[in-house]
């Protein structure tokens, strides 16, 4: 039995992201703040300009990175595929491809990283899975990777010897703890007291009712929406664990392999330059960069990705490749799979 679909908001209905200048817009923040993330490690860490080495050409190097990358989108899209199927809708291959590429199209044009399960969920429900499954299962999706990232990040800032002179430190961990705590507290209430949740719900919309942020009519649909999507997402939760063990196990496993497939391309790159590299070293920079990246207020971190990235490596890179490393990292982990995710979402907004 599926709850039906009435009473949606506009965006959900329409576009995930609304007027089509966004779309633009945010591309040119994106753009502007990578080159200025990039200007930051050329003057305080590389201070030598952008040189190709040309082993970056070799066959070796291109099919390996080929091959870690199919990989890596594989993962992603297995990951969300078996928690919908745990959740009980199997998605064909060529809808999961679809949303492996919208993802990484809107988590990089979005602040916060935030805006690719939107459009997931929008994509979802053009498939016939209803809001508040496509809800929870990007959700499910997205916590298991943050929960492994923000559970593992506090261990590498006390054992990895580049990590001791971050400014703050003691500070640092204390705030990541308490971000830790109220993120299992929200998802524990929405799993097991949803509820408890709904008369802060309320609150915000007759705040913003009063604001006149919203019409009277748009407060009535919101708040009957979210009600009962916020039933919806806690029954997501627990079908998700009825779902079948394997299907659990299976969305578990590639988020896993999802994360190492990520965070492996620097080390991948380095490599291929001729560095001697500590692939659990990399693996850990990485979870910590990938953490900061969760709440860079800019789309896709852009900027502040590239200027963290040339802080954490610089002591595995010499000067001259510092800033070739930066870039071809972020193009094989983010631009490549967002042109083609630009591609992709242009086609079905023009064919809605």
């Amino acid at each position: 039995m599926r709850l039906q679909d009435a009473a949606m908001p506009d965006e959900i209905q329409s576009t995930p992201i609304g007027p089509r200048w966004r779309l633009p817009l945010f591309a040119l923040i994106f753009i502007s703040l990578t080159a200025i993330g990039l200007a930051v490690v050329y003057r305080d860490v590389a201070n030598e300009g952008l040189v190709f080495d040309r082993r970056l050409l070799q066959p070796g190097f291109l099919a390996a990175a080929a091959a870690l990358l199919l990989l890596h989108w594989y993962t992603d899209g297995a990951r969300l595929h078996y928690t919908l199927r745990a959740l009980g809708h199997d998605i064909p291959p060529t809808g999961m491809v679809k949303l492996v590429f919208i993802n990484l199209f809107f988590s990089n044009i979005t602040p916060l990283v935030t805006g690719g399960g939107f459009a997931q969920i929008w994509y979802l429900r053009r498939l016939g899975v209803p809001v508040g499954t496509g809800t929870s299962a990007t959700t499910i999706r997205t916590m298991i990777v943050m929960v492994l990232i923000f559970a593992a990040t506090p261990v590498l800032l006390l054992v990895i010897p580049r990590l001791q002179d971050v400014p703050l430190r003691g500070q640092f961990l204390f705030y990541l703890l308490l971000i830790l705590l109220a993120y299992l507290a929200f998802f524990g209430f929405a799993l097991l007291r949803p509820q408890w949740l709904l008369a802060p719900t309320h609150g915000l919309l007759k705040g913003m009712r009063w604001l006149r942020m919203i019409s009277s009519r748009r407060h009535r649909d919101w708040r009957f929406a979210a009600e009962r999507e916020l039933l919806h997402f806690a029954r997501g939760f627990r079908d998700y664990f009825r779902g079948g063990w394997g299907n659990v196990l299976l969305s578990l496993a590639n988020s896993v392999l999802y994360l190492v497939t990520l965070f492996s391309f620097p080390a991948l790159i380095l490599v291929a330059l001729g560095y001697e590299i500590d692939w659990f070293l990399v693996l850990g920079l990485m979870t910590v960069l990938t953490f900061i990246m969760y709440f860079s207020p800019t789309p896709g971190a852009a900027g502040i990705a590239e200027g963290v990235f040339g802080f954490l490596f610089a002591d595995l890179a010499q000067a001259s490749h510092l800033l070739l490393v930066v870039v071809v990292w972020r193009f094989l982990s983010a631009h490549l799979g967002m042109l083609i995710g630009a591609v992709i979402t242009h086609r079905e907004v023009a064919r809605g």
